[in-house]
């Protein structure tokens, strides 16, 4: 007997690193997950304990732990719905003239 849940989110810790830059070539932050953690649709990563804000020309890179929160499919369902509207709309917005009606 399956104990599929529509609304069942599942979590998981795993180690990251996070590499934060602010120079006057770039103005980054990305986060790697160790392992083949693939992050889909709906899913969430938070990262425990990271920094936010690093001097202007310093480059930073920490280790932490961060915690992946699966979408459950009705979530997931709900994030592909509303990635096809942002890019209709973006359609929308290409086409146009440039005038406000």
């Amino acid at each position: 007997m399956s104990t599929f849940q529509f609304g069942k989110r599942t979590s998981f810790d795993v180690p990251c690193t996070v590499e934060i830059e602010q120079t006057s070539e770039t103005l980054h932050a990305h986060v790697i997950l160790d392992g083949d953690v693939e992050i889909g649709p709906g899913d969430e990563v938070m990262v425990h304990d990271a920094p936010t804000q690093i001097e202007f020309g310093e480059r930073l890179v920490v280790r932490r732990t961060a915690t992946v929160i699966r979408a459950g499919l009705l979530d997931k369902i709900r994030a592909r719905l509303e990635g096809y509207r942002e890019l209709t709309e973006l359609y929308e917005v290409s086409f146009s003239d440039g005038r406000v009606s």
